[in-house]
C-alpha cells in the first residue's frame, strides 16, 4: 500500500524519509514550503494523468472492477453459506477472506468513482481532494471527512487478506504434515477466534498513525486515485514519528515471508509423498519399508496447492507497490505507475473466486447448483 510521490522539489533529507514511508505525504505543505523557499514546482496534475478522457478512462475501470469484485465475492459468500461441506475451518478463512475482498467493492472503489465524477462536473474539488481541507483522527473540531473512513477500511481489508491467506496457509500445512492431528489441532472454534483477533489486529494496525499520532491525516491522492495517510510537514520535514507508517510495510512482507516458508515446507513434504507414492506404484519400494502410513489425502494436497496459488497471485499484486518504492529510492517518481500499483492489488479481490472456479471442484458444484434451474423428474418417476 505504498502511496505514490508526485515530482516535487523537496528537501534531500525530507526525500530520504518519504520514499521509506507507506503513504503519500502532505502536497499542500510541500507546495507551501515549495513557494516560501522560491523552488519552483511542476503541477501537481498534468493533463494527461487528469484529463476528462483519462478520468473517463479511469471510472470504467473502476466501476468494472467494482462490479467484478462485488458480483464474484456474493458468489463465493453464497456457495460457501449454502454448501453444508464448506463449514469446515478452510471453509471459514475462505469466507473472512471474500468478506474483505468485498468491502473493497463496496466501499473503497465506488468512493473512488464518485470522487472522479464529481472532479470531472465540477470545478470546485471536494474537501478530501489532495491538498483541500483534512482533518487528524484526533482532532475533534474539524469537520470529518469520507476518507478518514475509506482509507482505514482498504488498509484494514488488505491486512486482512494477507493474515488470512498466512492461516489458511497454516492450516493446510498442518493436513499435510500431521494429517492424523488435523481435526485435533485446527477446531472450528480456534479456527473463528483467529479470524476475529485478525480482524481486530488489522484494523488496529489500519488506525495506527491516526490514532498514535496527531500528525496524519487522509486525503484523496492525485495519483492513486485512492484516500492515503499522509505525515504532516512542518517547514518542510517530516513529522519526528513518521516512521511508524512502517509498520504497514513491516507487516505485509512479515506475513508474506511467513507464508512463503510455510508453503515451502508444505510442498517439500508433498513432494516427497509423491515420490515414494511413484516408487510403490513401481514396485521398486515395498509398502512396509518405505511408504508412510500416516499419508495427507489428495483433497488436502490440492487444498494446499490452491491456496499456493492464492499466495502467488497476492504476492504478483503486491509487488509493483515494492518496484514504485525502490524506483522512489532511486530517484524516480512515477504518478501513472503509482495508479497500476494501487489498482492492481485492489484487483487482487476479485481474483480469488477465478482461483476457487479453476481449483476447486466443490466451489464449481456448488455454483452449478446456486444457478441451475429446478430440473424435472427423471423418467418413470411420479411426481
Amino acid at each position: 500500500m505504498t502511496a505514490l510521490l508526485p515530482n516535487t522539489s523537496i528537501p534531500e533529507s525530507t526525500e530520504a524519509l518519504l520514499v521509506t514511508s507507506d503513504c503519500p505525504f502532505n502536497l499542500t505543505a510541500a507546495v507551501q514550503a515549495g513557494h516560501g523557499s522560491d523552488q519552483s514546482l511542476p503541477p501537481l496534475c498534468t493533463p494527461c494523468c487528469c484529463g476528462v478522457l483519462n478520468r473517463t478512462l479511469a471510472v470504467a475501470f473502476m466501476v468494472s472492477l467494482a462490479f467484478a469484485v462485488v458480483v464474484g465475492n456474493v458468489v463465493t459468500l453464497t456457495v460457501f453459506v449454502q454448501t453444508r461441506q464448506s463449514r469446515t475451518p478452510q471453509g471459514y478463512l475462505k469466507v473472512s477472506l471474500a468478506i474483505a475482498d468485498m468491502m473493497v467493492g463496496v466501499v473503497v472503489v465506488p468512493f473512488s468513482v464518485y470522487t472522479e465524477i464529481s472532479l470531472m462536473v465540477t470545478s470546485t474539488p471536494p474537501m478530501w481532494y489532495q491538498g483541500g481541507t483534512s482533518s487528524s483522527f484526533s482532532d475533534l473540531g474539524s469537520p470529518w471527512q469520507p476518507c478518514m473512513l475509506i482509507g482505514p477500511v482498504f488498509a484494514g481489508c488488505t491486512f486482512v487478506s494477507i493474515s488470512t491467506i498466512f492461516l489458511m496457509t497454516l492450516e493446510r500445512s498442518v493436513a499435510i504434515l500431521w494429517p492424523l492431528h488435523k481435526d485435533a489441532l485446527v477446531t472450528r472454534r480456534r479456527t473463528l477466534l483467529l479470524i476475529l483477533l485478525s480482524w481486530a489486529a488489522s484494523f488496529l494496525l489500519a488506525l495506527a498513525p491516526l490514532i498514535f499520532s496527531s500528525n496524519f491525516n487522509l486525503e484523496y491522492n492525485e495519483c492513486s486515485r485512492m484516500c492515503n495517510y499522509t505525515p504532516l510537514l512542518f517547514g518542510g520535514q517530516l513529522p519526528p514519528d513518521a516512521n511508524i507508517l512502517l509498520l504497514f510495510p513491516a507487516f505485509d512482507f512479515t506475513l508474506l515471508g511467513g507464508t512463503l516458508a510455510i508453503n515451502i515446507v508444505s510442498f517439500t513434504s508433498i513432494r516427497r509423498y509423491t515420490q515414494k507414492r511413484k516408487l510403490l506404484s513401481g514396485g521398486s519400494l515395498s509398502e512396509g519399508g518405505g511408504g508412510c502410513s500416516h499419508r495427507p489425502s489428495f483433497s488436502d494436497i490440492k487444498a494446499a496447492k490452491t491456496i499456493g496459488i492464492l499466495t502467488f497471485a497476492f504476492t504478483a499484486s503486491f509487488s509493483p507497490i515494492a518496484v514504485f518504492v525502490l524506483g522512489n529510492v532511486v530517484g524516480y517518481t512515477w504518478c501513472n505507475f503509482s495508479f497500476l500499483a494501487f489498482w492492481i492489488l485492489t484487483g487482487n479481490s476479485c481474483c480469488n473466486v477465478i482461483i476457487y472456479s479453476v481449483r476447486d471442484h466443490r466451489f464449481r458444484k456448488g455454483v452449478t447448483l446456486l444457478f441451475q434451474r429446478e430440473q424435472p423428474p427423471p423418467h418413470g418417476e411420479k411426481t
